[in-house]
């Protein structure tokens, strides 16, 4: 039987007293000084299981000679024998593979507890270590050593709280073609490239010179002053599709340079734009040919994406020749994310991001709002981060590149500012959510970012969609919970005023891991006259409300006595729901006699 905790403290504590009245008495016998030094002398981390908590259980390791390093009983008895010494009850548990012992010592020691037993097992010449059984719990914050100033991740203002996502998925198994400037080598991204192809048809365009075929080589788009059109200024070379990949599925944990978003996924580069641009027919050509459909003179691509990135546009309407190629390919079960654009326009007014069945991503600065230069209006979906260099460099989105002003030089990392910087984060999202649930269509896709998105902390005028898109929140709402027929009640009764404010009444919820379930069960017992005067809600933790019933002037039957689903997959399950219930009519009375909630 196991001696109470305070039980066993007050017994060292007589202890201490007695030998400390003894050596009053003029023996010099250090005994009432004895455990605080052994106490000190064990480091702390042998002490907690976990930053500040105290171990519950102890690893031992005996030196192979000993008995109890081969047999269970004589572990277990020297267990017992090392607890008695301490003033704890010590249990052996079981033999661990390594042939270690593991031995439990309850859940109410303190670390002074702990250390008392640490110093028993230390003291011991055939222990060859003791450790604390730590709990461990998932790491997702990445070791690139470029990490810290990717703020577009992880800053609670104005970040996509993308590692909170990675506990759950990293986007593997998941294509994302990027139709852009095509690919220079970079080794942050290597492992994470798979064949594309080049559709760049014109020469004068692609650089490269030739026209289409399968390497999608990156030759840079610099052209000189006048050459893309009177009056433009001469350009380096831009490496654009490369800064966007690396945003997207940068190698990640490898020590070195920047974390991509779905660094599980497989970036497919897309070759479409070259000097001064890129021409419509072979955009289409590319969204085909990436989504999975056929293209003439084309080979059958045999890395279909379900993602498409296309961080490029154009002024004017979206064409129909444009629009159904993008219908195509979403049909297939390709979501695509394209850039609303840099105008500080409406988008409206400009294509791709005028195109229906994309998601049209607006960008948003380090301080969560509208990006300067972001195009707004009703047609965008989603922001998310895309970078404001005008407040100073690290305040852009830092991603992959290649340091050559024209032609490929060494591979380097740079920030960029623009819808081009915010498309990937919304793509690779796509990446994570497909990943995680496989079965999700494009729709479903795009309503799951935007109705987890959380409102811009910052101003925005003219639209800026459903708000700045969270990661982890989405990824949560997509997986779910699972749902186990564990019930939380509230029995407690609620007089129901008649047609006056509403009354809560509250459920805690411990104990679950995750979210809740996407078919929640909720259950209400409501007497009343008249139960169309009625409007019943449920209060997620963090005060979403889920309206279970309206009020209704047609509804004249008693009593409101049955259960509701709700879809419950983006809540956090642990914390306190609440049942809201109004009375919105006159006349009739009633009470809330119970609810409950079966996860």
């Amino acid at each position: 039987m196991r001696t109470s905790p305070s039980l066993r403290r007050k017994l060292v504590s007589v202890a201490a007293v007695s030998a400390a009245l003894f050596s009053a008495a003029g023996t010099t016998v250090a005994v009432a000084q004895e455990s605080a030094p052994q106490a000190a002398a064990v480091p702390t981390a042998q002490t907690e299981a976990a930053p500040g908590i105290a171990a519950e259980r102890l690893i031992v390791g005996y030196k192979s000679g000993a008995t109890e390093a081969k047999s269970n009983k004589a572990a277990e008895a020297d267990a017992a024998a090392k607890g008695k010494e301490a003033g704890e009850d010590v249990d052996f548990q079981r033999r661990l593979g390594t042939g270690a012992a593991l031995v439990d010592l309850g859940a109410d020691l303190t670390r002074t507890d702990v250390a008392d037993v640490v110093a028993e097992y230390k003291a011991d010449p055939q222990v060859a270590y003791v450790v604390p059984d730590r709990l461990n719990t998932p790491q997702a914050d990445p070791n690139d050593t470029e990490y810290a100033k990717q703020w577009d991740l992880f800053e609670s203002t104005a970040g996509m709280n993308v590692p909170g996502a990675w506990n759950t998925t990293t986007g593997s198994g998941v294509t994302v073609a990027v139709i852009d400037t095509g690919y220079v080598a970079h080794t942050d991204l290597a492992a994470n490239i798979v064949a594309g192809y080049d559709f760049i048809a014109d020469t004068a365009v692609s650089v490269d010179g030739n026209g289409r075929d399968s390497n999608p080589a990156d030759p840079g788009d610099y052209y000189a002053a006048n050459e893309c059109g009177s009056g433009i200024p001469a350009s380096g070379s831009s490496w654009h599709g490369t800064h966007v990949a690396g945003t997207i599925a940068a190698v990640t944990n490898n020590s070195k340079g920047i974390a991509g978003i779905a660094y599980g996924a497989k970036i497919s580069p897309v070759r479409v734009l070259g000097k001064c641009g890129g021409y419509d027919s072979d955009i289409i050509d590319a969204i085909t040919w990436a989504s999975g459909g056929t293209v003439s003179g084309v080979p059958a691509n045999t890395n279909v994406a379900k993602v498409i990135n296309m961080s490029l546009g154009g002024d004017g309407a979206c064409t129909s020749a444009t629009q159904t190629a993008i219908n195509a390919a979403v049909g297939r079960g390709t979501t695509i994310a394209v850039a609303a654009g840099n105008d500080n326009d409406n988008v409206a007014n400009h294509s791709p991001g005028n195109c229906n069945n994309v998601i049209s991503v607006a960008a948003t600065s380090r301080t969560g709002a509208k990006a300067s230069y972001s195009n707004y209006g009703s047609l965008v979906d989603i922001s998310a981060p895309g970078g404001q260099t005008s407040t100073g460099t690290a305040n852009g989105i830092l991603s992959t590149l290649n340091s050559g002003a024209t032609t490929a030089s060494t591979e380097s990392y740079a920030y960029y500012q623009g819808t081009s910087m915010a498309t990937p984060h919304i793509a690779g999202l796509a990446a994570l959510l497909k990943s995680a649930n496989s079965s999700l269509t494009p729709a479903q896709i795009e309503t799951a970012i935007k109705n987890n998105a959380r409102a811009l902390p910052g101003a925005c005028s003219g639209g800026c969609g459903a708000g700045l898109a969270d990661a982890a929140k989405t990824v949560a709402a997509v997986s779910g919970g699972t749902s186990t027929g564990t019930t939380f009640s509230n029995t407690t009764a609620a007089s129901i005023p008649d047609n006056g404010s509403a009354i809560e009444s509250s459920i805690a919820v411990t104990g679950r891991t995750g979210n809740a379930p996407s078919a929640l069960q909720v259950a209400v017992d409501i007497t009343h006259t008249y139960r169309g005067d009625l409007v019943v809600s449920l209060v997620a933790p963090d005060g979403t409300v889920y309206t279970l019933k309206a009020a209704s002037s047609s509804d004249s039957a008693d009593n409101v006595n049955t259960t509701y689903t709700v879809n419950a997959s983006s809540e956090t399950a642990n914390g306190t729901w609440k049942l809201r219930v109004q009375d919105t009519a006159a006349q009739d009375t009633g009470t809330l006699n119970s609810w409950k909630l079966t996860f």
